[in-house]
């Protein structure tokens, strides 16, 4: 099959210009100024932008909290990125059993997504306990497997220990590898839970109240701490939310640190105002990091025009309103945490970034598209327009006009934290490997056609 994307603007990480796109077995052949030839796919861009796909390096699909199954599989969730404008995903695997390998659970996420997702993806490993055998099992991980890049959480019931933290840091510095950490202080959490649910303060206010920013900003500065003790390392915050976490990436960046942030659009666009309403409401912003003051995201979209925060991800994680989330309406702390915005990502980046004056396009680009690639080993194969990468294509609509709601989005969820958004600017068609599976915010690919990424270690790219 050969593609011609024409009359476009084509942007990237660097540049915003005119021109073709000619895509062949998947894969981009040129680029440049009236390409010709003999194609069997012809599509004019005129009027229109067209992006890299897009990478959302941070999803939850089949996830199993114990009280609650998140609402996307690999089959709903990567076609709900796809209408988004996403063609790549990075999955954070979640917790298995008891003292399980970390073989077990990529076992296990490989037959959640074989025959499932409809575009490309690949794996976080996660490290819920430590010990000499899940150290070398890294080596393994990131060498046989493809997965290099690991997550571990400084909260809830599998939290790694400081001591074990550098374990991990020091391993991984040897290997190459990618350190993501959920990084919130749990000692705080729990005294603040503790204090506020005996006090009979349980509505969905106080779970952003149990954590502060100053938790997460102890936290990451803890990080850095534990990473120079190390010898240095890969450090990549996921979901960071305050400007406290953020001053202190900026500080130990400056010094030389390898530590990069991501954010996500609901700690760019909501605050935690939404924790007052009523609790039917208030109860689908429950996640964690929560909400934060309008000051918080107003640094945070700073950082990202200065570059100190390096990727826009999503944390999608939907659970229903109607009835997983409803565990918490009398008491905050048995919600499940998260919410989902897989399909969002783009949209939002593109109306309230790049046309109300935000961003740049290329910035749109840099954290949606290149950064994430770049970071996770996925580059230039993704992430990028230019010879030789895959033909992930995202076409927006500059022009085009959506509300948004949960009824004219495709993720397997009952609501979207953004309902009533009105957007300028939109994805009217995304390809993957050459071939248009959304059109017009119509699925039309194939279920299972997405194909694993075996990952690279990041190697001095950034």
């Amino acid at each position: 099959m050969r593609t011609l994307i024409k009359n476009g603007r084509i942007a990237t990480a660097g540049d915003l210009f005119y021109g073709d796109i000619a895509i062949d077995d998947g894969i981009i052949k040129e680029i440049g100024s009236r390409l010709g030839g003999c194609f069997d796919n012809i599509i004019d861009a005129k009027d229109k932008i067209i992006l890299p796909g897009g990478v959302d390096v941070h999803t939850h699909f089949n996830l199993h909290t114990g009280r609650a199954v998140a609402g996307d599989d690999f089959f709903t969730g990567t076609a709900a990125a796809a209408c988004g404008g996403t063609t790549t995903i990075v999955d954070h695997m979640g917790f298995g059993p008891a003292n399980c390998s970390m073989e077990h659970q990529l076992r296990v996420y490989h037959e959640y997504a074989k025959d499932k997702a409809v575009v490309d993806y690949s794996f976080h490993g996660v490290i819920q306990h430590v010990n000499e055998e899940i150290l070398d099992q890294l080596a393994v991980m990131i060498a046989d497997e493809g997965i290099s890049s690991f997550k571990l959480y400084m909260t809830y019931d599998y939290r790694i220990v400081d001591a074990d933290i550098i374990r991990v840091m020091k391993r991984l510095k040897a290997l190459g590898g990618m350190l993501t950490v959920h990084a919130e202080n749990h000692e705080i959490i729990e005294h603040l839970r503790e204090e506020l649910l005996s006090h009979g303060n349980k509505e969905p206010l106080y779970h952003a109240l149990s954590r502060p920013d100053y938790c997460e900003g102890d936290a990451v500065n803890r990080l850095i701490s534990l990473a120079a003790a190390a010898g240095g390392v890969l450090l990549y915050i996921v979901h960071l939310t305050t400007e406290k976490a953020l001053r202190h990436i900026e500080n130990a960046s400056k010094s030389g640190a390898k530590v990069y942030a991501e954010t996500c659009p609901q700690y760019l666009l909501l605050d935690e105002d939404l924790y007052r309403q009523e609790a039917d409401e208030a109860l689908k912003y429950v996640l964690s990091p929560p909400l934060r003051t309008k000051r918080n995201l107003e640094e945070l979209w700073r950082g990202i025009r200065e570059g100190s925060i390096m990727t826009v991800a999503t944390d999608h994680c939907p659970f229903s309103i109607s009835l997983d989330k409803q565990r918490g309406k009398e008491d905050f702390s048995q919600c499940p945490n998260g919410l989902p915005g897989v399909e969002e990502r783009i949209p939002l980046m593109f109306s309230e970034g790049v046309m109300k004056g935000r961003i740049s396009i290329n910035k749109l680009v840099e954290v949606c598209c290149t950064n994430p690639a770049k970071l996770f080993g996925m580059y230039p194969k993704k992430g990028a327009l230019m010879p030789g990468s895959d033909g992930d294509v995202t076409i927006i609509d500059p022009e085009c006009e959506v509300t948004l709601t949960c009824q004219g989005l495709h993720s397997n969820v009952d609501y979207t934290a953004y309902e009533g958004f009105k957007l300028k600017g939109y994805p009217v068609m995304t390809i993957s490997r050459g071939e248009v599976i959304v059109k017009d915010n119509e699925f039309i690919g194939q279920r299972g056609r997405g194909q694993f990424i075996k990952r690279k270690i990041m190697g001095e790219i950034l």
